[in-house]
């Protein structure tokens, strides 16, 4: 029965041992696992970092979306006092996605936070636009003239005087709607 006691408690000690070392081999392999993943995590930290530097030198600043949207500003009104209501959609559509993209990049910049009262005055020129009607047109171009203009005092920025137009942005554009 001594022997048995002895042979149980090799036993014992052998199959402790093997546990032990594979707890053991567990432990390192998990750690190389944490090491490699904190190697990638840095290593793709380092990567968002060199990214967001160069989004913000490709990043346009707010007076370039600006002067972007006094063009189409411009160009929707030969166009809709033109009756080409094809192209008047489009500038609408391209003066809205440009207040957009000012209110979603320029996050940092205090004035951007007055963009949503452009929203409804480019609405209720869509509307006029839909309606195919110049007068109605006419109206709500001069509210979002207006709105822009009330927008520039808001900020600071009163010496930013916008006008409806009395020459075309562009001389290389045809406004009148090929019927």
């Amino acid at each position: 029965m001594g022997k048995r006691v002895i042979f149980a408690s090799q036993h014992s000690l052998h199959k402790m041992k093997n546990a032990f070392l594979l707890f053991l081999l567990l432990f390192l392999l998990l750690g190389c696992t944490n090491n490699i993943d904190k190697q990638k995590i840095e290593k793709l930290q380092g990567q968002i970092d060199t990214l967001n530097k160069k989004l913000t030198l490709i990043k346009p600043g707010l007076g370039e979306i600006m002067s972007t949207i006094q063009v189409h500003h411009e160009k929707l009104w030969f166009a809709a006092t033109n009756e080409n209501w094809k192209l008047s959609e489009y500038e609408i559509g391209e003066l809205k996605e440009a207040f957009e993209q000012a209110f979603a990049i320029e996050t940092d910049r205090p004035e951007t936070k007055n963009i949503p009262m452009i929203f409804p005055a480019i609405d209720s020129l869509s509307h006029a636009i839909d309606k195919k009607d110049v007068a109605m047109f006419k109206k709500h171009y001069l509210l979002l003239t207006n709105t822009c203009n009330n927008c520039h005092i808001l900020n600071q920025h009163e010496f930013n005087v916008i006008t409806i137009p009395t020459s075309p942005p562009v001389t290389d554009q045809e406004f009148k709607a090929k019927r």
